[in-house]
């Protein structure tokens, strides 16, 4: 054997002692609603410990919903299931018992790990995300330019200035993500898309060769940064194909970004590396036949895409099977082993720690990541 081929055997001996341990883990089911006349759609999936999970959503028997939250406390083993008394929006946990609850009509608080709920009065209407600090300090976004503190664990609430200084009318404008890297600095996105005037009449489905011949004009996409832990946001503005849906924060100035766009674009979807030190962004994963709906970071630095495989040039119309991609440095990824039967639209991810990732559908399934 010569030189160059002991070198190159040597590489490939390396890579595969390296992959090996990641590709053996899969995805495997740990809860699945299947009962024949009602659905689950899941909206939001929160891990704040390896024990403890909470996953809301909505349950369909023809039209009549009914508002559940399904709670774990042994790491997805079981699940609790219990009614909520609003529509769920979207969860966040400081702590494995601190949390909140945004719904469609308020804003919910549980000191109980998602055991039971309190509604918090005063609460600003239209609210579509909520992260906190701590269990005083923390931040509200939603429709028409709505970005707000709190000082006193959401008791009151103060507008943030800068927000309402983007350009676009308030109607047509919402801030829809808060993440923080660290203690100092935070990020939140939004956009401001006025209604088109040659938009498509009907549904997708019902009219996908129009559908797909549309093109949509870019929108401005919003951004408010902090590096003061919040005392101060500093606002900006760009034009862009697509919303920014995600964005996920991590250690030494490196984060994911996920931008989603209409049917008739050429991509789903586009997952971005971010440098949250310098703001520049590049582009790290993009395929016509994967919708990416959400990206994670562990800790460790380990990039995860979560998505479904297009069901032909129509996207959104057909669920697809779940995809989920890893990768150590954002340029080789992955595909890794799901369930078979997890089919749907849409798929989030959450996590606790480097080991701990779940991952939730709108087809009322929850997973976990194995060995």
């Amino acid at each position: 054997m010569s030189s160059s081929a002991r070198s190159a055997w040597a590489i490939l001996t390396l890579a595969a002692a390296c992959v090996t341990p990641v590709m053996a883990q899969r995805w495997k089911t740990q809860y699945f609603y299947d009962k024949g006349k009602s659905t689950l759609v899941l909206g939001d999936i929160q891990f704040p410990s390896a024990q403890r999970g909470v996953a809301v959503g909505v349950i369909w028997e023809g039209k009549h919903q009914t508002p559940v939250a399904l709670v774990t406390a042994d790491g997805g083993e079981h699940w609790q299931q219990t009614e909520l008394r609003e529509t769920p929006v979207s969860l966040f946990f400081l702590n494995e018992n601190l949390g909140w609850l945004v719904t469609t009509k308020g804003l919910w608080q549980t000191l109980e790990a998602g055991r039971s709920w309190q509604k918090l009065p005063k609460a600003p209407a239209g609210v579509a995300r909520v992260y906190f600090a701590d269990p005083q300090t923390g931040w509200a976004v939603g429709i028409k330019k709505l970005a707000l503190e709190t000082r006193d664990g959401g008791q009151h609430w103060k507008a943030i200035s800068a927000a309402a200084e983007q350009s676009g009318e308030a109607k047509f404008s919402a801030y829809t993500w808060i993440a923080f890297a660290s203690p100092q600095f935070g990020l939140i996105t939004g956009w401001n898309q006025p209604p088109e005037r040659m938009a498509p009449q009907w549904p997708a489905w019902m009219e996908p060769e129009v559908a797909l011949a549309h093109r949509q004009p870019p929108h401005l996409s919003y951004t408010l940064v902090t590096r003061d832990g919040g005392k101060s946001w500093k606002s900006a503005a760009a034009s862009l194909f697509g919303e920014v849906t995600r964005v996920r924060l991590g250690g030494k100035g490196v984060g994911m970004g996920l931008v989603e766009y209409g049917p008739s674009f050429r991509f789903a979807s586009e997952a971005y590396k971010i440098d949250w030190l310098t703001g520049k962004s590049d582009t790290v994963y993009r395929d016509r036949k994967f919708t990416i709906s959400d990206v994670w970071l562990t800790p460790d630095g380990t990039a995860y895409l979560a998505g479904v495989l297009a069901q032909g040039e129509l996207r959104s119309v057909i669920p697809g099977k779940v995809q989920v991609l890893l990768s150590s440095d954002y340029a080789a990824w992955k595909e890794m082993e799901v369930d078979y039967r997890a089919v749907a639209y849409h798929a989030i991810l959450a996590g606790a720690g480097d080991q701990n990732l779940w991952m939730a559908t709108d087809n009322g399934m929850i997973l976990k990541l194995v060995p």
